[in-house]
């Protein structure tokens, strides 16, 4: 990464989902933000694959499917 921004941005997570990465990020002797971070990486590839939301429903959106 060419230069940090380390820009303040506050995220919102289900109370459950917090406590999953607290978890986690205590075990691995991490920040959450590091743990945050590396899940992105790892998910981006996937994530990129859904459907934005300017998208036509139906084309393989199956949250806007009209089945």
């Amino acid at each position: 990464m060419a230069g940090s921004d380390k820009r303040k941005q506050s995220l919102y997570f289900p109370e459950e989902m917090l406590k999953e990465i607290q978890e986690e990020a205590t075990r691995q002797d991490r920040s959450l933000s590091w743990i945050v971070q590396k899940a992105w990486k790892i998910a981006r590839k996937e994530i990129i694959k859904y459907p934005s939301v300017n998208e036509l429903p139906g084309d393989d959106d199956e949250r806007g499917s009209r089945e």
